[in-house]
């Protein structure tokens, strides 16, 4: 792997108790330091006020709060400790609207169960080695969402709405 992840401290966030132990095991078996976990947004939104984590890891789909609801009171409320806070979305849905949809909300990175360790690493490193400038518009507060720089850009429109590099 090359990269000491030791001093890191993440957040797992999921409903489902064994896919919160599977994402523990994997994110301790890279060598992240410490890692903490939350049942829903709500409970995942008090740990980070309390610990203020390096990254959220966290599913789309649960209840009572859901990883929107997560981002937006990570982004948006004024006592979060940490509004720049890198949070890669799990769903099992990999649908191009699902991404745009993920990537228009304020999240940082998406993956697709099932996760394997490889996919989970590239996500991590990716916050960690390459961090996204935030922007601020009057409807959005996140990561930037291009990807990158194109230098034959001439318009008003980056991509064209055939481009599918969508990525987030």
């Amino acid at each position: 792997m090359g990269r000491d992840l030791s001093q890191l401290r993440g957040l797992v966030v999921d409903d489902s108790d064994m896919m919160r132990r599977t994402l523990e095991a994997i994110l301790v078996s890279l060598g992240v330091g410490l890692v903490l976990h939350a049942r829903d947004a709500y409970e995942a939104y008090e740990v980070i006020c309390e610990t203020n984590p390096d990254f959220v890891v966290s599913d789309w789909d649960m209840e009572p709060g859901d990883g929107f609801d997560l981002v937006d009171m990570i982004r948006n409320e004024p006592d979060s400790p940490n509004r720049y806070l890198p949070v890669i979305m799990l769903t099992g849905h990999s649908e191009k609207e699902r991404v745009e949809m993920a990537r228009d909300h304020g999240v940082t990175e998406f993956l697709v169960k099932p996760v394997t360790p490889k996919d989970l690493l590239a996500r991590v490193l990716a916050i960690i080695e390459n961090p996204r400038p935030f922007v601020r518009s009057t409807d959005y507060f996140g990561p930037d969402r291009r990807r990158r720089e194109s230098p034959d850009y001439d318009g008003p429109e980056r991509r064209d709405d055939d481009d599918d590099s969508f990525l987030v």
